[in-house]
């Protein structure tokens, strides 16, 4: 039996970041920005893992969570990843 809880939750997301996109000026300059944002520092973590021993593995969910959510969503991940 297939889940289908992780695609509703993920159709959920980012169809509450592209309406709070959508209010903004700028909207595709934004959601872009919190994109490269996300996976700029996503990627950061990965560079700095050696050095402060915090990582976060590159899968599809957090791929997605850094993409869609940006900074809120890798600090998220952190959080998650210390309280799990």
């Amino acid at each position: 039996m297939t889940a289908y809880w992780p695609y509703a939750a993920a159709t959920v997301c980012l169809l509450c970041v592209v309406r709070c996109a959508a209010r903004q000026h700028c909207g595709l300059r934004s959601l872009l920005g919190g994109a490269v944002c996300g996976l700029g520092v996503l990627a950061l973590l990965g560079l700095l893992e050696p050095v402060t021993g915090i990582s976060l593995p590159l899968n599809r969910f957090t791929a997605f969570c850094a993409g869609v959510l940006g900074l809120p969503g890798v600090t998220a991940l952190l959080i998650l990843r210390l309280l799990l």
